[in-house]
């Protein structure tokens, strides 16, 4: 039992999804598309995270990466932020399951004009660079990839974190 807790404790875990881009119409239809990634890397874990600063990692990368392949760097829109923190913390609550629950709701809610959306979402527990990890497994899987690389305007971020320690990840993207 000792040799299986310690195990547990000491595997790093990434676990992806992506949304696909869904354009708002009368009746919106959304069909994520979802990637699931284990990776058995053992690193050491984060007791306690700064959810804000992980936060800004995420931006910061996705920016970084816009500006590396010639595309405009995203504004981060407050209302965003908030409905992906919300979302963020739902999952690592376990009100709601992984993936991308509500989608549609959580993008009318941030009531702004959109012409289309996008979300991915990722978690990972037991890594000392949780936004690092995250954002490498959303560059390494085509539906996220998308996403980033997306023609969209806006973005909102949101970071949450559980007593077991994962750290989930919300990013909404809007033009």
């Amino acid at each position: 039992m000792i040799k299986t807790t310690i195990y547990s404790l000491a595997l790093g875990t990434i676990i992806l999804s992506s949304g696909a881009i869904a354009t708002p119409v009368t009746n919106p239809t959304f069909t994520p598309q979802s990637s699931h990634t284990l990776s058995d890397t053992v690193y050491i874990a984060a007791s306690n995270i700064d959810a804000a600063a992980l936060e800004k990692s995420i931006f910061n990368k996705i920016n970084n990466y816009r500006a590396s392949q010639k595309l405009p760097k995203l504004t981060r829109n407050s209302a965003s932020d908030n409905r992906a923190r919300i979302h963020s913390q739902n999952m690592a609550k376990a009100k709601v399951s992984f993936g991308h629950t509500g989608f549609s709701q959580r993008v009318k809610a941030i009531g702004i004009a959109y012409r289309a959306a996008g979300e991915n979402v990722a978690y990972n527990q037991g890594y000392n660079n949780p936004a690092t990890i995250a954002f490498q497994g959303w560059l390494k899987s085509p539906g996220h990839l998308a996403n980033i690389k997306g023609n969209f305007e806006k973005t909102g971020i949101g970071v949450a974190s559980n007593s077991r320690g994962e750290i989930y990840f919300t990013q909404i993207f809007l033009r």
